[in-house]
């Protein structure tokens, strides 16, 4: 664990540390593992090997067994088989609430610990997005996360729907939800209304349009928790009405409307009659926000703050291409569960130590690269591992000082097509499922095979 935490800028006294607290740590292995035997691939090696795995480049269980290995050997202990098997039985028996506990309060110390300087009036600033991730076509996925209804029987991948809360300030995931692509109760904004107990009273949420519905809103507001989101496609905003504020910004009342199918009738009840929100027609949107003194936040503001909500769709875009969460590898639902707590896990370990580089070189995390820091973790990964402890200290220095160079150009106007340039090779579309593909072509081969020996 020592050498883990070394990777990770554990050891060198200052700000932000505590991230991976190591008591803390031993207790929740006991807490949510239970008792366990002392063997090779016992809970907590089995958690560092899970998440070196979906920070290396390769991901796969035998590159995990192979480092396990080669920890083994620098630890003047006698090397295990290369075989996979007894890791992968160790990562079921691992249990999902540990990696989401630990993933969780990785992202709280983080945000607990940053300078107030990086939160937006002192508000801890969270972005709200969803998206989706694939998975190996299994009997056992498909009737977990079924694929789309479009999607001809066989020639699909299963999908799984996740809903994240992003913090604006140091990037880390603070809580995530998972459910299926299809059926009731899956999409984003019930998975936000999960969510929404976890948010603080003085939280600010940005998020898009498909979640400024009323009662999502009203059930923020409730808990003390302010909105920037985009008008709802639905609502209508006429300026003429209501309090004006300035050129195109006004106070309206929102009225209840009926209660809809889902919610039961207890809470529709405690829902407000009326909500005093603010619409703002600013940058080509229609801003809709419970800030509503436009003397203390001016409509010009709520715009970038809007536009910070972009932030959300890079880090995403991060974890899923970065670190190649978009494609999952395991074949149940249990472990796909997993997979994706171990992704965020160690996407929020990375978001650590570049708080940490940001905060010693005086700049913002958001200016840095996630990937180059990503880069620079894994080319020194060898070397912390490996190091004397009395050099642990100057080759933290190094690693925390190159994070901080790797800064992200800033272009606040760049556009770019959603549209890609690199045709895709001239392969056939596989338009029936793969076994009857696989008979039809043996067939084939024993007909020829007939044919030529005759």
């Amino acid at each position: 664990m020592r050498r883990f935490r070394a990777r990770f800028v554990e050891s060198v006294g200052g700000t932000l540390e505590g991230v991976i607290p190591a008591k803390l740590l031993l207790h929740w292995v006991v807490e949510e593992a239970g008792r366990f035997r002392d063997r090779i691939y016992s809970p907590l090696t089995t958690l560092v090997l899970f998440i070196e795995q979906v920070l290396s480049a390769d991901h796969s269980c035998m590159d995990a067994v192979a480092r396990g290995v080669s920890a083994r050997v620098g630890l003047g202990q006698a090397p295990c088989s290369l075989n996979s098997g007894p890791y992968c039985k160790a990562r079921a028996r691992l249990p999902l609430g540990l990696i989401q506990r630990l993933g969780r309060e990785v992202a709280e110390r983080v945000c607990v610990q940053q300078p107030r300087a990086w939160r937006w009036r002192g508000r801890e600033v969270k972005l709200v997005d969803g998206t989706t991730v694939s998975m190996p076509d299994t009997p056992a996925n498909q009737a977990c996360f079924p694929q789309i209804h479009e999607q001809r029987a066989g020639l699909g991948f299963p999908l799984a729907r996740m809903v994240a809360i992003v913090s604006l300030s140091c990037g880390a995931v603070l809580e995530w939800g998972i459910a299926p692509c299809e059926g009731k109760q899956t999409g984003e904004t019930a998975l936000l209304w999960q969510l929404a107990q976890k948010l603080c009273r003085g939280d600010v949420v940005i998020a898009d349009r498909c979640y400024s519905g009323y009662f999502m809103i009203a059930w923020l507001m409730r808990q003390g928790v302010d909105v920037v989101m985009r008008q709802h496609a639905r609502r209508h905003t006429d300026f003429r009405r209501g309090l004006a504020l300035g050129t195109r910004d006004h106070l309206v009342r929102w009225v209840r409307p009926q209660r809809p199918d889902w919610m039961d009738e207890a809470t529709y009840r405690s829902m407000p009659e009326m909500l005093k929100m603010r619409e703002s027609r600013v940058g080509g949107w229609t801003l809709v926000s419970s800030l509503i003194d436009a003397k203390h936040v001016a409509k010009q503001e709520l715009l970038e703050l809007y536009r910070s909500r972009w932030q959300v769709e890079l880090d995403l875009c991060a974890i899923k291409t970065v670190m190649q969460m978009d494609i999952l590898r395991c074949k149940s639902p249990p472990m796909v569960e997993k997979e994706i707590a171990a992704h965020l896990l160690a996407y929020n370990l990375v978001r650590s130590v570049m708080a940490k580089a940001a905060h010693l070189a005086g700049v913002l995390v958001r200016q840095l690269s996630f990937k180059g820091a990503l880069q620079l973790l894994r080319a020194f990964e060898q070397n912390l591992r490996h190091s004397p402890r009395a050099h642990l200290s100057v080759r933290h220095a190094h690693l925390l000082a190159g994070i901080a160079q790797m800064k992200v150009p800033y272009r606040p106007w760049r556009v770019e097509p959603r549209a890609v340039k690199r045709r895709p090779k001239p392969y056939l579309r596989l338009n029936e499922p793969r076994e009857i593909a696989r008979d039809r072509l043996l067939k084939r081969q024993q007909r020829y095979m007939a044919a030529f020996l005759r």
